[in-house]
């Protein structure tokens, strides 16, 4: 009778361990999140933490490079293990004419008008937004943007456009052209490879010259490791420019960098 007692006991703990493990799986799963924006589905890849609807949580917005996928940038950042009580959402854009490439608009990507009344993507961000909102209890003055190349141009957009709704953001392989003139004070990195073959250097550093002009950023930098210095910006509107020796390619000690960074910086 003992025996078979225990044999119970195990039975009901191995039970309830297996559902615990069930129910943290489903917590960390990813789940697609789907908008209508003109008569169009939007979606997007989004990680909610568990205690988002009743706990301050932070967003993260992560926008792919022309012809990425969600998904894509949802595997690389992996911000959901780094930052695990941060929503992280990774929107997926829809097919859209490059700037510097695929001007058929055959592959993914997003729109670079600063016209939001009439530009899709401004308002599948501004959708996005609100049902966070709506349904999560989003810390207002934690939210954060970062994407890359064509998706950091995008990134650059919300800066110029969208800037009051955020605390920081991090562009990467990108530049602002002529954005550049219409940004604000705000806490900034910048990740670009010394031989980016396709967003020229040149471009680049015209653009983070920009942000450290704007930021009133120290002329001396404060180097972090191999990759990273942080110039200290007026009233706590730091820059970090993050070098690294490739291309085009997004590097991936870069994510554990960009999440501290976002973490130092709440909403002013």
């Amino acid at each position: 009778m003992q025996a078979k007692h225990y044999l119970k006991i195990q039975l009901l703990a191995l039970f309830m361990f297996s559902s615990l493990l069930s129910a943290v799986a489903q917590e960390s799963s990813p789940k697609t999140m789907e908008w209508n924006i003109n008569g169009e589905t939007r979606k997007a890849l989004v990680y909610i933490p568990a205690a988002a609807k009743n706990k301050s949580t932070p967003v993260i917005f992560a926008f792919h490079g022309h012809g990425g996928t969600m998904l894509n940038m949802y595997r690389t950042r992996s911000f959901e293990k780094l930052w695990p009580e941060a929503i992280f959402i990774c929107p997926q854009g829809l097919n859209t004419p490059g700037l510097l490439t695929d001007p058929e608009g055959k592959k993914s990507g997003w729109v670079m008008n600063v016209e939001a009344d009439k530009n899709r993507d401004l308002q599948f961000f501004d959708a996005m937004l609100k049902t966070l909102k709506a349904d999560y209890k989003v810390d207002n003055n934690r939210i954060y943007a970062t994407g890359h190349s064509n998706g950091g141009g995008f990134t650059y957009l919300l800066w110029a456009t969208r800037a009051n709704e955020f605390a920081a953001f991090a562009p990467t392989a990108t530049a602002a052209g002529k954005l550049r003139g219409d940004l604000t004070p705000k806490p900034a990195l910048h990740l670009m490879g010394e031989a980016d073959p396709l967003v020229k250097p040149f471009m680049q550093k015209a653009t983070y010259n920009k942000v450290l002009l704007v930021n009133g950023c120290s002329k001396e930098g404060t180097k972090l490791d191999s990759n990273a210095t942080l110039y200290a910006g007026k009233d706590g509107n730091d820059v970090i420019i993050f070098l690294h020796s490739g291309g085009h390619e997004y590097p991936r000690n870069a994510n554990q960098t960009i999440i501290d960074f976002f973490k130092k910086y709440t909403k002013k």
